[in-house]
């Protein structure tokens, strides 16, 4: 179904309001001609991690699977966002961004999945082998923006959940998340750039706030808007990774020293950096993100504790 038009559809497509065109193909292929990437190692060390703690009382337990997955659990329902459990990132098996280290979390030692959050359709956050597994598992809730329903429904979804910007979803009583704007675009294999709508999540969990960034360039205005509208959350996961080379991704993906405003902005007490070291996406150094992320963060006077990194499998109780 055509959703209605509106201040960032235009009946065919989507777009960002103030900054209607992110991604140009022709500048795709530029950097493809003159990519200058870093190395990347083929894997890195990896010590299966416990698991996670349980969640008590009103404690929201989120773990890091890696890149721009999680596990977020609560005493009354537990979620993945935008899983990715697949070898690679392609639309094909054979070719594409290969991980460098296994997920965080096992697929089979996953807790039961209440619901699934697909943030966009870009095959780093949207893995269709990963989600027919959980549909034939876990029969979980699917949450998303808007037309991807056709999408999730072709990979065994029986529930799903469209949402427009600031629209709200009930989890169960007073839970609720909340699809939030970001600066990106959309693109799959058979479908038109900017055919599906993409964004963010913020959740209320209780008397908890957790928001998932999402895949965003920076826009301060949009950061403002949704702290003013849903308020500071006590978490947010934010992307520190895919930025170089800055002529190209700027206007798609935060670097690290605008994740750390980004932070600032969004009055969030504490941060987690996401969507870094898992898949080889960019021209940065598999590194340079955490690098980078320290200096802005010590440019701005801010603490480890106040933005930090998790390992694969890491979790923080909030």
């Amino acid at each position: 179904m055509t959703p209605p038009r509106s201040d960032h559809f235009n009946g065919k497509t989507f777009f960002q309001p103030r900054h209607p065109r992110p991604f140009r193909r022709r500048d795709f292929w530029r950097w493809q001609l003159t990519a200058q990437r870093r190395p990347w190692p083929k894997t890195v060390p990896f010590a299966a991690p416990p698991p996670p703690p349980v969640p008590r009382g009103d404690d929201v337990v989120v773990t890091w699977i890696g890149h721009a997955s999680f596990l977020l659990q609560t005493a009354g329902g537990n979620f993945l966002i935008d899983p990715v459990f697949s070898r690679r990132t392609s639309p094909v098996t054979w070719a594409g961004p290969q991980r460098v280290h296994p997920p965080g979390v096992a697929f089979d030692a996953l807790p039961r999945i209440d619901a699934v959050l697909i943030s966009h359709d870009h095959y780093d956050h949207l893995d269709v082998a990963t989600l027919r597994s959980l549909a034939a598992k876990h029969a979980p809730r699917f949450i998303a923006p808007l037309r991807h329903r056709e999408l999730l429904a072709a990979n065994g979804a029986r529930e799903i959940v469209e949402l427009d910007w600031w629209d709200s979803h009930a989890l169960w009583s007073q839970a609720s998340v909340t699809l939030t704007p970001t600066m990106h675009w959309s693109n799959r294999l058979g479908s038109p750039r900017n055919h599906r709508l993409w964004g963010g999540f913020f959740f209320q969990l209780g008397p908890k706030r957790a928001w998932f960034v999402g895949d965003t360039a920076y826009d301060a205005s949009i950061f403002r808007e949704i702290r003013q509208r849903l308020g500071e959350p006590d978490l947010a996961l934010v992307p520190i990774g895919g930025y170089e080379p800055r002529w190209f991704m700027a206007p798609m993906h935060v670097n690290p020293a605008e994740a750390v405003e980004l932070h600032r902005e969004s009055g969030a007490r504490r941060s987690i950096a996401m969507h870094w070291g898992t898949f080889r996406l960019s021209d940065e150094g598999r590194d340079e993100p955490v690098e980078a992320l320290a200096a802005a963060r010590g440019a701005m006077g801010l603490s480890e504790e106040a933005f930090g990194i998790l390992p694969p499998g890491g979790s923080i109780v909030v």
